[in-house]
């Protein structure tokens, strides 16, 4: 098993703290997150664009879980949002691009 690079326990604190948010949807957005941070490590991205094809990629997964956020009288707002990017800049920052623009690490997303 691969040992990641980054302190899980960093990731989406804010949406894990609020009950509004259902753990085993968090969780599902955490397992895109480390599948990501998985592809950086393999594929070892030199360019940002290179980072943001593989951030864009789990971002779209991400956009696919809002129908059930919805279904569990939930979905991606504010808190949410604002925890999803802070997790997706620890990740590039964790993974050397302290330069990624965070617009563009989730520039596919549709929430």
């Amino acid at each position: 098993m691969m040992v990641l690079k980054i302190d899980e326990s960093k990731l989406l604190t804010d949406m894990y703290s609020d009950e509004y948010f259902p753990n085993h949807l968090v969780d599902k957005v955490k397992s895109i997150l480390l599948t990501a941070c998985k592809e950086i490590e393999s594929q070892k991205p030199k360019k940002l664009e290179e980072l943001y094809t593989i951030t864009c990629q789990a971002t779209e997964l991400i956009n696919d879980l809002q129908g059930e956020f919805e279904e569990s009288d939930s979905e991606i707002e504010t808190v949410a949002r604002d925890d999803i990017v802070s997790s997706f800049e620890y990740i590039a920052t964790m993974y050397g691009f302290t330069n990624a623009d965070v617009e563009g690490l989730v520039a596919t997303r549709d929430w």
